[in-house]
Parts: structure tokens; C-alpha cells; sequence
């Protein structure tokens, strides 16, 4: 059976998604998703953190993060439907930190590049979340040893950080598209790419099926590599689908104040509220626990480790300042697909005619998505729109050299 569209998207989590709703909104091309998974979410935006936080190393991609989130914080204007599932939850993003000079310098950096911040002391943090403990002394995460408490240190909050719920946004994306004539179609993987003359052609599919068209846009996440040696672009970026672990706990009934998405420098992890603060979803910042490389995306560890939950429960604990943990307490697993070269992803063409790729996105891919649908969405359509990222398109491009960083990590 062979198909016909101007567009096959290639995954249907988050990115695709809002590629496939942002070309659909600004023309009148026929788009279709191909979604290997039987239902939205499966893959990693299913298990994603969903965190909407500003601050990164390169102001491009601060600007980036800032102008997908903005697709998030006006999301009925940006899906032009009155009542989406998701909700944009602004609690704050706040930056512990052991530098009593980092979080100010940051702020004003931040600032000057739209992004409003502000720097808090001890007082200042005490009054905006009194839950949350000061110290800037690292916990002992080997021992779980007891320390003399400090404080002392400068916090970084971005006042319009925060999360929504991953699925309920994919959901949202899918309705929209759907709206806009996108056929979206589940449990349909891909198995091959058709090429003539150097350009990309159409698609093959595993049920036997074909579809020609203009146009594949590549937003497989950790599937992506497959499709990439097909067309002779795997050697180019080493994009590692990636096991990252998460923890979720019920909230402490000690916990009484607000919670910000709170990223904890000096203990290596990042918490937030989950299901309108019942919950607590608690994962790592630290470079060493995303290292688990997964040679087959279909088939890992799904829970957390018990030697990666212990020392974590351990420095939540010293940083809402509890004696322990009770209520129930569950894990799971997703996967990064990250890009070893520079922890940045790669969006826009290719050296193949017709085939472009969102991929290696790291663990940001959930608050840049909107802004890297609007990316390509222009390139392939021509056609500007009001979410657009004013970011530079080359500063991410297939054919960039890496991007130097100081660390490699999902804070890069």
C-alpha cells in the first residue's frame, strides 16, 4: 500500500509533534506523523520531568528555552483551542547554590536576556519557600552522615519557571494537529527511508506499507539512530539513548509551604511538586548518573536502582529539612537520547535533500519543543508565525561544529 504526503514527521513525542502542529498551522501542506508507540507518551516525553526552567550556559539557548516556554505559558493562544488538558504550572525555578556571587551575576545575566530573575539570600529564600533548607553544605551522600549545617550562599529563582504535565501537553498537541488536518497515526514504525538522486523520497513502514513524500522530518528521539546509518549521517553526532532514573514520593505531610522546581547544585539533584503538589518527582543533575548508555531503546530497566534512590531520598531530606521519609515511594526509568559530542541537539537540515532531524536534545527537549517545531516549521514552510524563536537557526545545525561547555550534563 503506498501512501502520499508533502510531510512524514517521524515520532510522535513532544518535538514531532510540535513540529507537525506548527507546519499544519502555517500552511496547507499534508502532514503525517508516524508514531511507533500505541499511544502518546510511551516514549521518552512519557517520562519526562517536564521541568520549564531558563538559565543554560549559551544565551541562544536561554533564548530558546524562553521562547518555548512562552508556547507553554500561553498555551490555548498557542494551540488556538479554549480548554486544553494542561495547565502551565508557574512555581518558580530555584537554583541552589554554593557561590555566594553565581546567583547574582546569573540574575543579571538572565535579566538582560528576558528572562525575569532574581537572586535570594537566606531571608529571601526563608520568605518566598520556607520548606526549603539553606545550607549550602553538601550532604553526604556515601554515609548519609549528619554535617553542621551552613548558610550563607546566594539563590538563583526564575519567577516564571516552572512544569505542566508531559502527556496531557502531547495530548493537547495531538488534538490540535488533528484539528488541522494532521493525520497522526499510532503504532506505525518506521523500518526505512526511500532516497533518489540524493534526496529523501518517502518512507517505508514495518507493516509493508510505503508513503512518498517531500519532505521526512526526523523526531524519533532514541530511535533516531537507526534511520541516520540509513542515510549515511550516523558517524556525524553520537546521539546515546540514555537511562535516566527518577524517584516519586507522596509529599511529606510535614512539607507545608510552597514548592518551587527546585534544582540543588550543591546535593546534585532537582525535585518539583507533582499532581497539584500531592507529590514529589525527584531525579539527578549530576553528570555520572547519565552514563547508561542502552543499546536497545525497546528494552531496559524500567525502575530506579536502590543504590540511586538511597542517597537521593538522602538529600531531599537535608533540603526540606526532614528527620525521614515516610509514605509510599515508587521509581521509574526513561531515556535521554544525549548528544556525547556537546549535551546540545540538532535541528534543522541535513546533507541529505528533504530530510531534516530534531535529535540529541539531552533531557531539554520538553520546554525547547515548541520553539524547535517553530524552527523547522519555518524552514520547511517559509512561513513566519507569532511563536516563532528569534534564536539563530545555525547555532544548532546538523553541519555546526560542537559546542565547547565547561560540564557535561543535563545543565549544560
Amino acid at each position: 500500500m503506498t501512501g502520499l504526503a508533502d510531510v512524514v514527521v517521524i515520532g510522535g513525542g513532544i518535538i514531532g509533534m510540535s513540529t507537525a502542529f506548527q507546519i499544519a498551522r502555517r500552511s496547507r501542506l499534508r502532514v503525517i506523523v508516524l508514531e511507533k508507540g500505541v499511544g502518546p507518551g510511551e516514549g521518552s516525553t512519557g517520562s519526562s520531568s517536564a521541568v520549564c526552567r531558563f538559565r543554560y550556559s549559551y544565551p541562544e539557548i536561554v533564548q530558546l528555552a524562553r521562547d518555548g516556554i512562552a508556547a507553554y505559558q500561553h498555551w490555548p493562544d498557542f494551540l488556538e483551542r479554549a480548554d486544553p488538558f494542561a495547565r502551565f504550572q508557574r512555581i518558580g525555578a530555584l537554583w541552589l547554590s554554593e557561590s555566594p556571587d553565581w546567583a547574582v551575576l546569573e540574575a543579571e545575566r538572565l535579566s538582560g536576556l528576558g528572562v525575569r530573575a532574581a537572586a535570594l539570600d537566606d531571608d529571601a529564600l526563608a520568605e518566598a519557600f520556607p520548606a526549603i533548607h539553606p545550607c549550602i553544605v553538601p550532604p553526604d551522600l556515601a554515609t548519609g552522615e549528619d554535617h553542621l549545617c551552613r548558610g550563607g550562599g546566594r539563590h538563583l529563582l526564575e519567577l516564571d519557571g516552572g512544569y505542566m504535565d508531559p502527556v496531557d501537553a502531547l495530548q493537547d498537541l495531538i488534538a490540535a494537529a488533528r484539528g488541522r488536518g494532521v493525520d497522526v497515526r499510532f503504532a506505525s514504525p518506521v523500518c526505512g527511508l526511500d532516497q533518489t538522486g540524493g534526496s529523501v523520497t518517502g518512507v517505508r513502514l514495518e507493516d509493508g506499507s510505503t508513503i512518498a513524500c517531500g519532505a521526512v522530518v526526523l523526531a524519533a528521539g532514541p530511535w533516531c539512530n537507526a534511520l541516520l546509518d540509513q542515510v549515511g549521517l550516523g558517524d556525524r553526532w553520537p546521539l546515546e539513548p540514555t537511562r535516566i532514573q527518577m524517584i516519586h514520593i507522596d509529599r511529606p505531610a510535614e512539607v507545608k509551604s510552597d514548592l518551587p522546581a527546585c534544582i540543588d547544585m550543591p546535593a546534585g539533584i532537582y525535585f518539583r511538586p507533582q499532581n497539584r503538589g500531592q507529590q514529589i518527582i525527584l531525579g539527578s543533575v549530576l553528570g555520572e548518573d547519565e552514563l547508561e548508555a542502552v543499546a536497545d531503546p525497546d528494552d531496559f530497566a524500567r525502575h530506579a536502582d536502590d543504590d540511586f534512590i538511597r542517597p537521593k531520598l538522602h538529600a531531599l531530606q537535608h533540603r526540606l529539612r526532614l528527620d525521614t521519609l515516610r509514605g509510599k515511594i515508587s521509581s521509574y526509568s526513561g531515556l535521554y537520547t544525549v548528544n556525547r559530542a556537546d549535551m546540545h541537539p540538532i535541528v534543522g537540515e541535513t546533507p541529505v535533500s528533504g530530510f531534516y532531524v530534531a535529535n540529541g536534545c539531552s533531557g531539554h527537549g520538553f520546554k525547547l519543543a515548541p520553539a524547535i517545531g517553530a524552527l523547522l516549521a519555518r524552514r520547511i514552510t517559509g512561513e513566519a508565525d507569532a511563536f516563532d524563536t528569534a534564536m539563530d537557526p545555525s547555532f544548532l545545525a546538523f553541519d555546526r561544529e560542537p559546542i565547547a561547555l565547561a560540564a557535561m550534563n543535563v545543565l549544560a
